[in-house]
């Protein structure tokens, strides 16, 4: 996520805080946390992709989404 959109993010929580939201900043803001949030789990898929477990018998093998 760009920088510029998290600054957003962090800009209406604290106007959030301090005097309240108007019906379109709130709309924004719960976008902006959707779109963070879904750039987040990606990220972590990802990552989970590429780990490959090592067993003691000396094979590998990648991680396995349970059921």
């Amino acid at each position: 996520m760009e920088k510029v959109k998290i600054e957003r993010i962090n800009e209406l929580a604290r106007k959030r805080k301090a005097e309240g939201l108007t019906q379109e900043e709130a709309a924004e803001q719960d976008a902006l946390r959707k779109e963070y949030i879904q750039g987040f789990r990606d990220n972590l898929q990802q990552v989970l992709d590429s780990v490959v477990l090592q067993r003691p018998d000396g094979t590998k093998q990648k991680l396995q989404k349970k059921g």
